[in-house]
C-alpha cells in the first residue's frame, strides 16, 4: 500500500502537488477560524439551576427548593453528580454531567425535568438555568464611571441599558451587574396605624401587588367611532404607591399613605465591588460555550464604542479585565518559538546537505503538517491554547525526520549510481527507488512515536482536558508529515534534486563528526555486552538518583542540621 501510494505520487506529481496547494488553503482557513483560547478548558461540564425566593431562610429554601430539585435531577442521564447550596434567600444547584455528554443536550434534559418538578416547588418560586457558559467564560470585566453620578444612577444605566446592549453581541451568554445600589420602591408599613385602622399588613401587600399593573377594557362606541376603554396602573413613581388603596372605613378609602411611608430606597446587598479605594459598578460579560474568546471580546469592544455615544455626558465604560492581551501574548509566544524552530532546522539542512534546493524539500512540509494539524483541530473542536500551540511546537523537531530520511536517501542513491542529475527521468526513477526503500520504515517509526502517545490520551478528568490538547495536536502533525513523507517529499525530490549531489565524503561538516563516530561505533559494536552493561549502570543510577530527589523518600535534600535536630 505505501509502495503503491509512492509509486503514484511520482506518476502524478504536478496533481499532487495542486492537491498539497488546497490543503495549504484549507489548512490556512482553519487555522484562522479555529477559537483561541488562553489555556483548556479544565471545569466540568455543568449546567446550574438557580432559584430565587426572597426572604427565606437558608433552611426553608433547602427543605422546600434544593431537596426536592436536587433529588429530582439526579436521574436524568449522563449525570455525573448533583451538588447543591441554599442561603438567604436563593438556592444553586450544579448539575455536573460526564463530559461526553453535550452541552445543550445536558441543559434540554435539565429543562425538562423542572418542567416536572416545578408542582412541587412554593408558588411562585421559578428556577432557572444558569448561562451556556464554562467555569472559563469570564472574559470581560468593566466598570461603568461618571462624575457626579450616584452609585444608584450607575447601577440603573448598567441594568437597563449597558447590559442589554452587550447581551445582543454574538458569542455573548450573559451580561452579569456587579456592585452599587439596586433601586427600589419601599413602604414601611406602621403597625400602630395599621391597628388604628384595623387592617392586616397581609391587606397591605396584596393591595400593592394588584395595583402594580394595567387592565385591559372593552369599546364603546358611539357617533360612528370606537372608544378604547382601559384601566392604567402601573407604579411609576413613590406618589402613585402612596395613592393605592387598601381598604375602606365607612365608604372612605385608606389609602397606602396613610399606614405607611413610601419612598425609594436601595435593595439588600449581598456583594461590592471596589476598584482602588471606592465602590464601583460593573459587569462580568460572560463568553458563549464553543465561541473564539478573541472574536467575542472583539465584538464586545465594538459594541461598547458604539453604545458610548448614548450614555450621559461624562458616563464612560472602562475595562479592567481583558483576556485577550493574555491569549495575544500567548499565542505571540508561540508563534515566535515556531518561527525560531523552523529556521533552525532549515539553517541545520542548508549546512548538512549543502544544497540550497534540496532545503525546500525539508522545509515546505513543516508548514504543511502545522495546517493539516489546525484542519483536524477545526473540525474535532480542539481550540488554539497554550497547551494544543505547545503540541505543535514539541513536533516541529520531529516533522522533519521523516522528509530529511527520504531527502538523504535519495541524494545517496542519486551519488552511488552517478545519475545525471539533468536527465530528470532517470532522477525521478532514483527517487522512487530511493523512497520505496524507506517508505514503509518511515511510516511505521512515526507510528511508533505515536503510539508512545497512548497514556496521554488515557488520562481522565481534568489530567486528561490539560493534556489531551497537547497530545491530539502533536498526534495530528505526524500525521500529516508521515503523509507528506511518502506523497509529496518524493515529487519534490524529483523536482529540486539537481545541480551537483555531494557525498558525505566530501563534506566538510559531516566528514569530522563522521571521523568521531566511526569509531566509537566499532568500538560499541565489538564490545557488545561492555556496551550494554554501561547503558543498563546508567539507567539504574538515573532512576536511584529521581528516587533519593523524591520529596516522600527519606533521605530528601534538607540541612544536616534538621536532621540531627
Amino acid at each position: 500500500m505505501i509502495n503503491w501510494l509512492i509509486a503514484v505520487s511520482t506518476r502524478n506529481r504536478f496533481l499532487v502537488i495542486a492537491c498539497f496547494v488546497l490543503v495549504a488553503g484549507w489548512g490556512y482557513w482553519a487555522l484562522v477560524t479555529t477559537p483561541i483560547d488562553a489555556i483548556p478548558d479544565l471545569s466540568d461540564n455543568q449546567v446550574i439551576v438557580f432559584t430565587d425566593w426572597p426572604g427565606r431562610s437558608p433552611q426553608e429554601v433547602e427543605d422546600q427548593i434544593t431537596y426536592p430539585l436536587t433529588v429530582g435531577l439526579q436521574g436524568l442521564p449522563g449525570v455525573r453528580v448533583v451538588r447543591s447550596s441554599s442561603a438567604f434567600g436563593f438556592s444553586m444547584i450544579n448539575v455536573i454531567f460526564e463530559d461526553s455528554v453535550d452541552l445543550y443536550f445536558a441543559r434540554s434534559r435539565v429543562l425538562e425535568r423542572l418542567n416536572l418538578l416545578a408542582k412541587a416547588l412554593p408558588s411562585g418560586v421559578v428556577p432557572t438555568l444558569g448561562p451556556d457558559a464554562t467555569g472559563v467564560g469570564h472574559v470581560f470585566w468593566y466598570t461603568v464611571e461618571g462624575q457626579g453620578q450616584s452609585l444608584r444612577e450607575l447601577r440603573a444605566l448598567q441594568d437597563w441599558f449597558v447590559r442589554y446592549q452587550l447581551n445582543s453581541v454574538p458569542g455573548v451568554a450573559e451580561v452579569a451587574s456587579v456592585g452599587g445600589m439596586v433601586r427600589q420602591y419601599q413602604v414601611d408599613v406602621d403597625p400602630k396605624r395599621l391597628r388604628a385602622f384595623k387592617i392586616p399588613i397581609s391587606a397591605v401587600v396584596d393591595a400593592v401587588m394588584r395595583s402594580n399593573r394595567n387592565v385591559g377594557g372593552n369599546v364603546v362606541e358611539g357617533s360612528g367611532t370606537w372608544s378604547v376603554i382601559r384601566g392604567l396602573g402601573l407604579i411609576e413613581s413613590a406618589k402613585d404607591l402612596e395613592q393605592v388603596v387598601i381598604g375602606a372605613d365607612n365608604g372612605v378609602p385608606i389609602f397606602v399613605r396613610q399606614v405607611a411611608d413610601v419612598k425609594i430606597g436601595d435593595a439588600f446587598r449581598v456583594a461590592a465591588l471596589v476598584k482602588g479605594d471606592s465602590e464601583a459598578v460593573g459587569g462580568v460579560v460572560v463568553a458563549r460555550y464553543g465561541v473564539s474568546t478573541v472574536e467575542v471580546i472583539g465584538r464586545v469592544k465594538e459594541k461598547i464604542a458604539a453604545l458610548q455615544a448614548g450614555l450621559p455626558p461624562g458616563v464612560r465604560i472602562v475595562p479592567f479585565y481583558d483576556r485577550s492581551a493574555l491569549i495575544q501574548r500567548a499565542v505571540a509566544t508561540l508563534k515566535r518559538s515556531l518561527i525560531e524552530e523552523a529556521i533552525v532546522v532549515t539553517l541545520v539542512n542548508i549546512l548538512f546537505l549543502l544544497h540550497l534546493r534540496s532545503v525546500l524539500i525539508v522545509t515546505i512540509p513543516i508548514p504543511l503538517a502545522v495546517l493539516i494539524a489546525f484542519l483536524f483541530m477545526r473540525y474535532l473542536g480542539i481550540t488554539s491554547n497554550v497547551m494544543s500551540l505547545a503540541g505543535i511546537a514539541i513536533a516541529i523537531g520531529v516533522l522533519v525526520d521523516a522528509a530529511i530520511v527520504v531527502t538523504e536517501n535519495a541524494f545517496r542513491f542519486i551519488e552511488k549510481r552517478g545519475v545525471d542529475t539533468h536527465d530528470r527521468r532517470a532522477v525521478a526513477a532514483t527517487v522512487l527507488d530511493a523512497t520505496r526503500l524507506v517508505g514503509r520504515p518511515i511510516f511505521f517509526s512515526m507510528a511508533i512515536i505515536v503510539l508512545a502517545f497512548i497514556p496521554v490520551f488515557a488520562l481522565t478528568g481534568q489530567e486528561g482536558k490539560l493534556f489531551h490538547p497537547l497530545a491530539f495536536t502533536k498526534t495530528f502533525a505526524m500525521v500529516g508529515a508521515t503523509i507528506l513523507s511518502v506523497t509529496l517529499v518524493p515529487v519534490l525530490c524529483t523536482l529540486l534534486i539537481g545541480g551537483t549531489v555531494r557525498g558525505e565524503e566530501r563534506n566538510p561538516i559531516m566528514r569530522p563528526l563522521v571521523w568521531i563516530y566511526q569509531p566509537l561505533l566499532d568500538w560499541a559494536l565489538r564490545r557488545r555486552v561492555l556496551t550494554l552493561g554501561l547503558a543498563l549502570l546508567v539507567v539504574s543510577w538515573s532512576w536511584r538518583a529521581r528516587w533519593r530527589s523524591r520529596p516522600g523518600s527519606a533521605r530528601s535534600s534538607c540541612p544536616r542540621s534538621t536532621k540531627a535536630t
